[in-house]
């Protein structure tokens, strides 16, 4: 490997030995604070290497990845929200008893398996990729393990996954034995043409990722799994290990030509549809906020699958912007929830939240701008995310997926705005001190948070040109 190869992928080689840095300190002393601030500079120094990464794009690795202006805007993103998630974790982890420090050596772990999907071009990177993340995920969903909750939620992921990752694989197969290859540029055919067993392949594939994405009917994993486990865990889960696997879901159809397909475009079809429909109505009868985010999550990807579905010239940046959008939401949520969890639970009862406003103005104004925004309401980054979805069905004349979306959204509003009422309505005498106060590393993060959603929102215009740049 030379130089410029080195410089291309020196985010994932900054993320990855920090995370030795972060085992070998363990080893040495454990001290919560040292292996937070190796994780920061992990996070920061990746982020501040993009530039240099940029420089040496678009550039080959080898043949398993491609470094271009589109994964390195993946790059950023995820290690965004990976940032956010581990100053959420720091708050969170404070208050608990357990060992903290192995927390953040999965983190960066995760991270660099997200890194690796975000580039990848070839099976083989893809499949190490995802079970980096997935791995690391199995043991951060039962990190507080003297608890019988988040135990179970991890034991769900690990069984789910394994199944998941075998019908990946043997998507993987088919398509190599029919192509030979397992190169996402060369599984294409110049004809466009698919046989039983191309088609077969991928429809393993899209199981297998549908499951990552928790699109309908491989969702049911995600309830469970989102309340189980400790807030930040459910965030990184919603936002950055979505991300990486979608990132990687729309390079491989682009490069293999997939959208050719007639009838794996049906199957997908039919899946956005579907996850729309069941995420929206499902999260109506919940009363756990965590389980309406995991419903609601379900929904939010069966919509970015209606970008997915436009033509290549719309489907980058409306879904680009869209998972932007997304990703400052759902951490704005859980920021929440993990800054006035007390002690050994989560505060996660829409109930505990009741009067919220009354005794805490600020989380409540952040977590009622999330709530605005995953709704879709005006100056809010969620309403230009949905404008550019449905701007990229009707362009692509997706008329089914475009009315679908518009009637589901309309249902969402409803346990969206539930959350807010309950937020302003006055408390009782029972929900005056459930709730933790918020310190200033969480009002930092907060605030931060809350800026971008209003100012995406307002002014989308520079990171909407960010991401047009990045088309591959």
């Amino acid at each position: 490997m030379s130089g410029p190869d080195l410089i291309a992928i020196l985010p994932l080689i900054l993320v990855s030995t920090f995370s030795l840095l972060a085992l070998l300190s363990i080893a040495v002393h454990r001290h919560h604070r040292t292996v937070f601030g190796l994780t920061l500079i992990a996070e920061l120094g990746a982020l501040a290497a993009i530039p240099f990464s940029l420089s040496a794009a678009p550039r080959q690795v080898t043949s398993l990845m491609i470094v271009d202006r589109y994964s390195l805007f993946f790059t950023g993103l995820l290690l965004a929200g990976s940032l956010a998630v581990a100053l959420l974790a720091y708050a969170y982890l404070e208050k608990r008893s357990e060992e903290k420090e192995e927390f953040y050596v999965l983190l960066l772990l995760a991270t660099a398996g997200s890194l690796v999907l975000a580039s990848s071009t070839h099976f083989i990177s893809f499949f190490l990729g995802l079970e980096i993340l997935s791995v690391s995920l199995y043991v951060m969903i039962a990190y507080p393990g003297a608890q019988k909750q988040p135990l179970e939620a991890g034991l769900k992921y690990l069984i789910l996954a394994g199944a998941s990752a075998a019908f990946l694989v043997f998507g993987m197969a088919l398509v190599y034995a029919e192509r030979g290859t397992m190169e996402f540029a060369r599984i294409a055919s110049d004809s466009g043409k698919a046989t039983p067993l191309l088609l077969s392949g991928f429809a393993l594939m899209v199981a297998g990722i549908g499951f990552k994405l928790a699109l309908v009917p491989f969702h049911m994993w995600t309830p469970d799994v989102y309340q189980g486990a400790p807030a930040p865990v459910a965030a990184f889960v919603a936002t950055v290990s979505k991300g990486a696997v979608f990132a990687l879901l729309l390079r491989y159809f682009i490069q293999t030509n997939a959208y050719a397909q007639t009838p794996l475009f049906l199957i997908l079809t039919g899946i956005s549809i579907a996850s729309m429909v069941a995420g929206n109505f499902l999260a109506l009868m919940q009363k756990n906020l965590k389980r309406i985010l995991a419903y609601s999550s379900i929904a939010h990807l069966g919509y970015l699958l209606v970008a997915f579905l436009a033509s290549r010239e719309y489907a980058v940046p409306a879904s680009g912007f869209y998972l932007v959008a997304y990703f400052l939401s759902i951490l704005a949520a859980f920021g929440v929830i993990s800054i006035l969890s007390p002690g050994e639970t989560d505060a996660e009862t829409v109930e505990q939240y009741r009067g919220l406003f009354w005794r805490r103005p600020w989380p409540a104004m952040v977590l009622s701008a999330s709530m605005f925004s995953l709704a879709g309401i005006p100056l809010t980054a969620g309403f230009v995310g949905k404008f550019y979805l449905l701007a990229a069905g009707i362009g692509s004349a997706q008329w089914l997926l475009v009315l679908v979306l518009v009637i589901t959204s309309a249902i969402g509003l409803f346990y969206y705005l539930r959350v807010i009422v309950a937020l302003y309505a006055y408390p009782t005498s029972d929900h005056r001190e459930t709730l933790l106060p918020v310190r200033w590393p969480g009002n930092i993060i907060l605030a931060g948070l809350m800026i971008l959603l209003v100012w995406f929102g307002v002014y989308p215009s520079s990171i909407i040109r960010l991401i047009q740049s990045a088309v591959p």
